[in-house]
């Protein structure tokens, strides 16, 4: 799984090493050398798990599909972004959220005691 491209649908080989990555990142995060260039791409697709190769001097636009499953795998990365957020539904709605469901209703602290009650009434 990559961490630098949320989508990734396919794994590169890298020639170097002769191991799989999914973006030259994974490769320099792992390796202790730097990616070897070369006229042949020798790609992976994730979602059949079929092997093909592709030169990358000469894509087309129906290179971006795989030539198996037709899974397009050239799309638009999207890499993490960092954000704070709340998940959960609106709070108007469904305040489950809120609520602490640990602390019991029957403490509950009122100005009347129920015993005294016509006491203070008078």
């Amino acid at each position: 799984m990559c961490k630098h491209i949320l989508n990734a649908q396919v794994s590169v080989r890298a020639m170097c090493c002769k191991k799989w990555f999914d973006c030259p990142e994974c490769h320099n995060e792992v390796s202790d050398h730097p990616l070897m260039k070369s006229n042949e791409l020798v790609l992976a697709c994730k979602k059949c798990k079929k092997v093909f190769r592709k030169d990358p001097l000469e894509l087309e636009e129906s290179d971006e599909y795989c030539p198996h499953c037709d899974n397009h795998y050239v799309i638009e990365a999207k890499t993490p972004k960092m954000g704070l957020g709340v998940e959960g539904e609106d709070i108007r709605i469904e305040n489950r959220m809120v609520k602490d469901f640990r602390i019991k209703n029957s403490n509950s602290k009122s100005i009347f005691k129920g015993d005294d009650l016509d006491h203070r009434l008078g």
